[in-house]
């Protein structure tokens, strides 16, 4: 599956916005506010319902929890705008025809019932197929009864949060490592110095070194991270024709850990997963540039807000340093400025 491009109007903060896809790599920056967050969850959304048993807009408010489950409340707060409307589209490298999925509401919708169209042929068309979604938050260490205690409402916690749990959970790999999964399983050991182990009976994640194992919650937040990312690898989950979203990459990172991250990334567009990414971090976008190779496609996509009429701007480009409105880039060289003064 290739999500090829998304159209949004009056959905959260955008207004009328349509955007086009890389097949490999898509990398949104942008400042807080400006929607990085909703598109991968929207996305996310559209790829779960591959799934009979999922429907689009449930999944939707699911995953960003607007009160009382309500889609009417994804509405632009503009004045005015009565209706919101999502549309995506998806299709196969090899030509098979493209579908697209469809949700429309209005302020008097009840809870998640959008009206969803091509929800059928969507489901036809990519069954089977794996969608994960990374938060910035790591959660892999407050798994224990995490799912049951959401269903009881004594926690809140969205769907990208419970999936994850879910999907580190269930091993879908089989036969042996290929070369290059061994080659980033080993890339992510060297961080971790270690390997992850899940306690089906206690519920629970550990990283276990040499003879030892250890409580995932005794292990510093970044090392956490990047063990989740190896359970991920290892269990099968990312494999070709599977799409990967992750927010912030870099929340909680050592930064010299931060090329060996895009590194993976590169090599798992490489063997065919499709790749989402937020981030305000200069490292990790420049490294992209760094260390991709002619054959990797990479997009960059920037999201601003408009100083004089305050509405959302987007631009792309193949380069980092391309983007006209560049966050990252006017922040690191603001610093730049203020160092010289000194």
């Amino acid at each position: 599956m290739i999500i090829k491009k998304i159209k949004l109007e009056n959905y959260t903060v955008f207004e009328k916005q349509q955007i086009e896809f890389s097949p490999g790599i898509n990398i949104f920056i942008g400042e807080n506010g400006t929607g990085k967050t909703h598109i991968l969850k929207v996305l996310y959304s559209a790829c779960q319902s591959v799934s009979k048993k999922t429907s689009f807009s449930h999944k939707l408010v699911s995953t960003m929890l607007p009160d009382d489950y309500k889609i009417s409340r994804l509405i632009t707060g503009k004045q005015g705008n009565r209706s919101g409307l999502i549309r995506i589209t998806a299709g196969e490298v090899d030509g098979v025809q493209d579908r697209i999925l469809t949700a429309s509401f209005h302020r008097k919708t009840k809870k998640w019932e959008a009206e969803v169209s091509g929800e059928e042929g969507w489901e036809e068309s990519f069954a089977g197929m794996s969608s994960i979604f990374i938060p910035a938050k790591e959660i892999l260490s407050h798994s224990y009864n995490l799912n049951a205690a959401t269903e009881m409402d004594n926690v809140r916690f969205d769907d990208t949060y419970l999936d994850i749990i879910n999907a580190a959970k269930v091993d879908i790999s089989a036969g042996r490592n290929s070369v290059a999964k061994g080659a980033m399983l080993k890339a992510v050991e060297k961080m971790t110095r270690g390997t992850v182990k899940y306690n089906p009976k206690r519920d629970e994640f550990y990283l276990k070194s040499g003879g030892s194992t250890q409580e995932f919650n005794l292990i510093a937040e970044g090392i956490r991270k990047m063990a989740l990312l190896w359970q991920l690898i290892k269990n099968g989950t990312l494999e070709k024709g599977s799409v990967l979203f992750w927010d912030e990459p870099e929340a909680n990172i050592n930064p010299t850990y931060i090329p060996i991250i895009v590194e993976i990334l590169l090599e798992l567009q490489r063997t065919g997963v499709q790749v989402f990414v937020s981030t305000h971090d200069y490292m990790l976008a420049n490294y992209f540039e760094v260390k991709k190779t002619e054959k990797d496609s990479i997009l960059f996509h920037s999201l601003s807000h408009a100083d004089d009429i305050g509405e959302l701007q987007y631009g792309r480009s193949s380069r980092f340093s391309d983007l006209k409105e560049n966050a990252i880039i006017s922040a690191f060289n603001k610093l730049l400025d203020e160092i010289y003064d000194l």
